[in-house]
């Protein structure tokens, strides 16, 4: 049985997703990013991610902290960290991810590699470094790293599996030695503010949500609340609630549900014309064509 698929990265992709396998959390993603698909909305994950900019520039947000990259530039966005990818003023972009989880690499066993670097790597008690551009002390070793990623992922030789493991333990290597051990902070930070609301967002997508519950959530009032989720989620909490109520309905259509009606009842959708327009507007085609186009290629 082949365990390894490459995915295209799916635009607003959540953190319940589910990447790889239990007993072979690797997963490889290509992201294909233009003016039809702008971007991938805040999200986080218990995987680590390792990003390799193939072609183009965009900007990447991790953890609230927005950087530059371009092509040739490597990413890695440790586990549980808020993150997101806007073209800007770019036309387009496309990049390569690997997503793993580091209980792979043995972040849940009693050794001494799990107790000193990789749980803490977990607990976010190291400051690692994001971006790692071709200036960077580490780039031709974690470039040739990458590079070797790719082979032994693609190829699926015997062993393979060992080959990856050995490859992501000296990704994590290289960038230790550019990293410091930091405090863990007392108080709340923001990005566990948005993580509270998204996380609340996607127990309850399909009840009604006010702006009121949310703001109750991060201690502020609706005002201040409204600023908030805009300034780090770059859309409204109402745009971003429609958003994932559409996610949630296409997941339903392609599980073969096709009465209309009742997805969209089912995903929070209580106005049948607003669901059409809000669907035909977020995926260029409206729900009975998504379905037909569905039965099309099935």
């Amino acid at each position: 049985m082949n365990l390894k698929k490459v995915h295209t990265l799916a635009i607003d992709q959540k953190e319940d997703a589910k990447h790889g396998e239990s007993f072979f959390p690797v997963q490889k993603y290509i992201t294909n990013l233009s003016s039809e698909y702008m971007g991938v909305t805040n999200h986080w994950h218990e995987e680590a991610e390792l990003t390799l900019i193939t072609s183009g520039k965009c900007i990447y947000k991790i953890d609230l902290v927005e950087y530059e990259v371009e092509e040739g530039d490597i990413l890695f966005v440790p586990p549980l960290f808020l993150h997101s990818i806007t073209l800007g003023n770019n036309k387009k972009v496309s990049s390569e991810t690997y997503v793993f989880h580091l209980k792979f690499l043995g972040g849940n066993s009693t050794d001494i590699c799990s107790t000193r670097y990789l749980a803490p790597i977990m607990n976010q008690e190291f400051s690692m470094p994001y971006v790692i551009k071709p200036n960077y002390p580490a780039y031709v070793s974690l470039r040739k790293i990458f590079n070797q990623i790719n082979t032994t992922y693609d190829e699926s030789i015997i062993g393979y599996e060992l080959a990856l493991k050995s490859l992501f333990l000296q990704t994590i290597f290289l960038l230790l030695q550019y990293s410091k051990k930091v405090a863990v902070p007392e108080t709340e930070k923001v990005s566990d503010k948005i993580k509270n609301v998204l996380d609340y967002i996607e127990l309850h997508y399909s009840e009604t949500i006010t702006v009121s519950q949310l703001a109750k959530l991060c201690y502020f009032s609706d005002y201040h609340f409204m600023r908030f989720f805009k300034k780090h989620m770059n859309m409204t909490c109402v745009e971003y609630i429609n958003n994932l109520r559409l996610e949630k309905a296409v997941e339903l259509f392609e599980k073969g549900n096709s009465s209309i009606m009742e997805v969209s009842l089912s995903v929070g959708f209580h106005n049948l014309s607003y669901f059409h327009r809000a669907f035909k507007k977020k995926y260029h085609m409206t729900p009975l064509s998504f379905i037909n186009d569905l039965k099309k290629y099935s």
